[in-house]
């Protein structure tokens, strides 16, 4: 990213003159390219780059903030102005001589559209790949009748700078392969996914086979074909490895974020200390856990990246913390300020969130099992931070019965309180995996990974359509 830090340091320097308490400056630059593949041929090709800065200044309580694609020493005193009259900074005043709403966001150059000429796209992006996984898809059934695939890779750089001494920079690269499949027969048409994402480059091929993802997307969809209808009520629910990870991230996740936490609008506030899981329970927020889809060095604050256990044996440790909500509350940062771009305020966001393993074997865990069901992939979700009740449907899951998975079940979904189930985990695997996503929050997306091992909740209501 060609930008002179002096600049930006002058610019700072002409907020804090202005009278700004505190003043960041969030640069960034993140090239994009994506080859889709749809019905045997290549459906489109993309590649784009985005480039600006974002002004906060903060006013005591008041926020404001402003953002420019113009890397000048006018463009940005203008963002700057910007954001100082949104926070009731200078001689800018509003009108109405309230505050100004801090999600205001003013574009103080019409944003200049992408340049695609600037990024270069990656080999390892190609159409021979996609043909490959729609054949493998194809070929693993004779009811897969459609199949559809996306490589996308991103490449982001970010210059991070503010007052209070900040001055960090970061380059973060991620891949994520997306296959998706249509089985039909004569009862029906089942649809399926799989998507795997890392914060790697090429690399990502010698971790991924192409052609495993391509397969567990069309079982996944051949399976629910044959698929019984589930059955309803209080049921025992084992969570494969990985599978569970999202239930956790928005059931319990969310309400660990410092900004709900002083709205009062979490279930776990003032729980700090308290027991509200399972011994069995230890739940981590890692901003630095290896090549994960939610990694990084620095947050968009520019703090470092850390790991943060929010919950240790079943205690409530800790919460997850942004520049704002630490100075207001007294507390210290957790690297998990974060942005979807530089069009955007940060708030607290979780990165790579998980339980950590336990001690027992999964066939321990099934054997031990009389009659519940065994889920393999959860779906889309609802959660209310502020009572912890949730809804989640499920796309792959199993009955089992007398310690052994029998058939496939489908249309099931998950009703439930984030605490209690945490509190009703009894048995914990050895094993571990993750899920990769985007978190949404407020209108703004970022990568994220959700992860656990293998586990049992004693009771869980489950929704069916058995009859």
């Amino acid at each position: 990213m060609n930008i002179d830090p002096q600049l930006i340091s002058e610019s700072l320097d002409y907020a804090s003159k202005k009278g700004a308490s505190f003043a960041e400056a969030f640069c960034e630059q993140t090239s994009t390219a994506a080859t889709s593949l749809d019905e045997k041929r290549i459906d489109s090709r993309t590649t784009g780059l985005s480039k600006g800065v974002g002004i906060r200044v903060v006013n005591n309580s008041r926020v404001g903030y402003a953002y420019t694609s113009t890397f000048t020493t006018e463009g940005l005193r203008v963002a700057v102005d910007a954001a100082c009259a949104s926070a009731g900074v200078g001689d800018a005043i509003s009108a109405s001589g309230k505050g100004v709403d801090a999600s205001l966001f003013v574009d103080v150059n019409n944003r200049q559209g992408f340049d695609a000429q600037e990024f270069r796209d990656p080999a390892t992006i190609t159409a021979e790949r996609l043909r490959e996984i729609d054949d493998v898809a194809r070929s693993y059934h004779a009811s897969i009748a459609q199949a559809s695939a996306t490589i996308a890779q991103s490449q982001r750089e970010v210059l991070i700078m503010n007052t209070a001494g900040v001055n960090v920079s970061d380059s973060q690269t991620r891949t994520r392969c997306v296959v998706q499949t249509i089985a039909k027969n004569s009862d029906g048409i089942q649809s399926a996914h799989e998507a795997p994402g890392r914060s790697m480059g090429a690399q990502y091929f010698d971790i991924f086979s192409v052609d495993n993802i391509a397969r567990i997307a069309a079982q996944r969809a051949v399976t629910l074909l044959d698929a019984r209808p589930a059955p309803s009520g209080n049921l025992t629910v084992i969570l494969k490895k990985g599978a569970g990870g999202v239930l956790f991230h928005e059931a319990c996740g969310h309400g660990l974020e410092a900004d709900h936490i002083d709205k009062s609008q979490s279930v776990f506030a003032g729980k700090v200390g308290k027991k509200v899981a399972s011994p069995l329970v230890t739940l981590v927020d890692d901003g630095t856990m290896g090549d994960e889809w939610g990694t990084y060095r620095f947050d968009d604050e520019g703090n470092p990246a850390q790991k943060n256990t929010l919950i240790k044996d079943g205690v409530l440790n800790d919460y997850m913390w942004d520049i704002l909500r630490s100075t207001k509350l007294g507390h210290g940062v957790s690297g998990n300020g974060r942005r979807e771009t530089y069009e955007y305020l940060p708030m607290v966001r979780m990165t790579n969130t998980y339980l950590e393993p336990g001690s027992m074997s999964v066939d321990d865990i099934i054997s031990s099992t009389d009659y519940g069901i065994y889920c393999v992939a959860l779906g889309g979700g609802q959660v209310d931070t502020v009572t912890g009740e949730y809804v989640f449907g499920i796309t792959e899951a199993y009955m089992v019965e007398n310690g052994v998975i029998t058939y496939p079940i489908r249309g099931a979904t998950l009703i439930g309180n984030g605490l209690q189930t945490m509190l009703d985990i009894d048995m914990v695997a050895n094993d571990f995996d993750t899920w990769t996503g985007t978190c949404g929050k407020n209108g703004q997306g970022v990568p994220v990974s959700s992860g656990q091992p293998t586990l049992r909740v004693a009771k869980m209501t489950v929704g069916g359509t058995s009859t």
